[in-house]
């Protein structure tokens, strides 16, 4: 993909979310549960990248895009504050998944996530369309 304007960027790292979605499926086809997370945690932050990007809001960190996220959408009213608490909820849970000594997620705790993601991307995707 050649990346030529704004637009094309902002397609293009939603699109990025898309596949990480896509990728969290076929790894829990697996049990691969602390991979899902974190394939499960880059689908919402590449999704909350583009709609900051939608807005030229930039961010250098994960932990600024939370911020500005937090900020510009859930603060303002504009995203319901239940997609916020999951999006830092997915940084928690993938910080341990992917940093913690002896952390294993299991079927139980991540299957749910998954449906929960797929919202989320979808009620980003309503602010960037």
């Amino acid at each position: 993909m050649t990346i030529e304007n704004r637009e094309d960027y902002i397609k293009y790292r939603f699109h990025r979310a898309e596949e990480s979605f896509e990728e969290a499926l076929i790894l829990a086809e697996k049990g691969r549960w602390n991979s899902v997370i974190n394939r499960l945690y880059y689908s919402c932050f590449y999704a909350v990248i583009s709609l900051l990007l939608k807005n030229e809001i930039e961010t250098q960190t994960h932990d600024g895009a939370r911020t500005q996220f937090g900020l510009h959408y859930i603060k303002s009213g504009k995203i319901d504050k239940e997609f916020g608490r999951f999006f830092s909820k997915m940084f928690d849970y993938r910080q341990k998944g992917d940093y913690g000594d002896l952390y294993d997620y299991d079927e139980e705790v991540v299957k749910p996530l998954i449906t929960e993601t797929k919202k989320f991307i979808f009620e980003i995707e309503k602010f960037i369309i």
